[in-house]
């Protein structure tokens, strides 16, 4: 019997997974429903337990912290057997594989774990922290730096692979120690360990996507600081000269006196600075053009590693979209009939699309009915906030914005002159805004028709006749011609400022095209 037996709340598949990362700084817990392109965690804790502090010094890890450590561990293996993992992957990085008592510590893990850990080189955590970003986002290009509490490891990522990677003695702990706790001396110290570097010569103009807990706790705070309207650290963007003053001010202010500080948990802003000393040195050599951060790293590395080839090259949105449709849609073969259905709207209303655009129409067609089951009152605030934090991979936040407006449009209207969500300041490519209304009136007319049940929308299909368009229905639907359907109709007409007509057409038309 499998863990999942008993619930519908869960995906099948080979899961779940559990990993225990044992960094320099803290022990962290993951356990993934299943082995996905869009792997969702089901359970996540953290334990800063300081392993590597103070091994710059001593070459040891300290007792202290050792039984910390193990004591954590022993607990998450305990949560991993409750969860009724199929598989436990333990991680091991830069303080365990450098300190001469880590042999006997791994050792002490493998008892408690019942499994071998991996003790990972510098190589191995730039190339699975790489495999992170090339899962968490979509066509990545940039370099790829991942910051922990003993070790900076960099990577260059572009056409979907991971370059040969470097590792720094560059993490938080480490340079705190080496600088004497100085963020500045730590800074210059960075600064020199940086200046020939290749791959961060190589990554100028291009993007630099930062992993790890203290480059996410500054950016979280940038976030704050800005009243930015959505709070979801992966792929949040800042130019790279925003994000270099920003670091200059944390590097130059007393910790306490820095607003919106409360916001970040204490036991981060001890190693807060340090952060900001190497995110500093590292875009002042690089010159990126922009500063994402990423919530996936050597953890989700190591699953994509695992995946077949044809899963690997799977688009990672629409996959984890496709997940939420069938967990929460009346009807998840409908919402793939939404996208074939709006191709021909589009196509009719002679709308062209890039490749990133029609992804998002893709997946906002697939999450456009997964609000259902909340009060009618409520069903667009419920789809826009559940859409505009999912865990969702391989999506900017303006194209999570688009995907949450359309299904909050289908739901709530058009609000041509009400106010909007905050959350559509986010989308400012011009057109992208009528994109999303136009997307909610047709998720809107298609439910109208449908009652969002499948089988019957290819039975209908737009079609264009000049300027004007037309909406072609089987004979059918000719009972759900009235009052409601026709001011929808009217409503895309406004919007396109385009003629819309309705007509009934003879069932053999559309069985010769189906």
């Amino acid at each position: 019997m499998s863990a999942q037996s008993g619930t519908q709340s869960r995906l099948p598949g080979y899961g779940p997974l559990s990993v225990i990362d044992i960094g320099s700084n803290s022990v962290r817990l993951v356990t993934y429903e299943r082995l996905s392109r869009s792997p969702t965690p089901i359970f996540n804790e953290k334990s800063l337990c300081g392993l590597g502090s103070g091994l710059s010094q001593t070459g040891e890890l300290k007792q202290s912290a050792i039984d910390d450590a193990l004591s954590v561990i022993h607990r998450f293996k305990t949560i991993s057997d409750q969860l009724g993992s199929v598989d436990l992957i333990v991680l091991a990085t830069a303080a365990t594989r450098e300190a001469t008592n880590g042999g006997a510590f791994i050792e002490r893990v493998a008892e408690i774990c019942k499994t071998r850990p991996y003790v990972l080189s510098g190589s191995d955590e730039a190339r699975f922290s790489g495999y992170g970003i090339l899962a968490g986002f979509h066509e990545p290009d940039g370099v790829m730096g991942d910051m922990g509490g003993g070790s900076l490891e960099l990577a260059d990522i572009r056409d979907g692979a991971v370059g040969e990677g470097a590792t720094y003695p560059l993490g938080g702990l480490r340079l705190r120690d080496m600088s004497d706790n100085k963020p500045l001396r730590a800074a210059a110290i960075a600064g020199e360990l940086l200046a020939g570097s290749d791959i961060l010569k190589a990554g100028a103009g291009r993007a630099f996507y930062a992993i790890g807990g203290t480059w996410r706790s500054l950016g979280s705070l940038h976030m704050r600081q800005n009243d930015y309207p959505l709070r979801v650290l992966h792929h949040y963007e800042v130019p790279a000269e925003k994000m270099a003053a920003f670091c200059e001010l944390i590097l130059k202010s007393d910790i306490e006196t820095i607003r919106q500080i409360e916001s970040v948990s204490k036991s981060r802003t001890v190693l807060l600075r340090f952060g900001a000393a190497v995110l500093l040195a590292v875009i002042r050599k690089m010159q990126p053009s922009v500063v994402i951060m990423s919530a996936l790293g050597v953890r989700e590395g190591v699953l994509y590693d695992q995946l077949s080839e044809d899963v690997r090259v799977e688009d990672g949105l629409i996959a984890g979209a496709e997940d939420l449709s069938l967990l929460r849609s009346r009807s998840p073969k409908n919402t793939y009939e939404l996208i074939e259905w709006t191709d021909s709207l589009f196509r009719a209303a002679g709308l062209q699309e890039t490749k990133e655009q029609k992804r998002l129409r893709e997946a906002a067609c697939l999450l456009s009915d997964i609000g259902w089951r909340a009060h009618p009152d409520y069903r667009g605030e419920e789809c826009l906030n559940t859409i505009s934090h999912a865990a969702l991979i391989g999506v900017d936040h303006p194209g999570r914005a688009f995907i949450a407006l359309s299904a909050y449009f289908r739901h709530e209207g058009q609000f041509e002159n009400g106010a909007m969500p905050p959350l559509a300041s986010l989308i400012t490519q011009p057109g992208m805004m009528n994109r999303a209304r136009l997307l909610g009136l047709a998720f809107r007319i298609a439910h109208l028709l449908t009652a969002s049940m499948a089988g019957t929308l290819l039975k209908t299909r737009f079609t264009r006749e000049g300027d004007m368009l037309i909406l072609e229905l089987d004979q059918i639907f000719t009972t759900h011609i009235g009052e409601r359907l026709t001011r929808r109709i009217a409503q895309i007409s406004k919007l396109l400022d385009r003629k819309v007509e309705i007509r009934v057409r003879d069932a053999r038309d559309f069985e010769q095209l189906l």
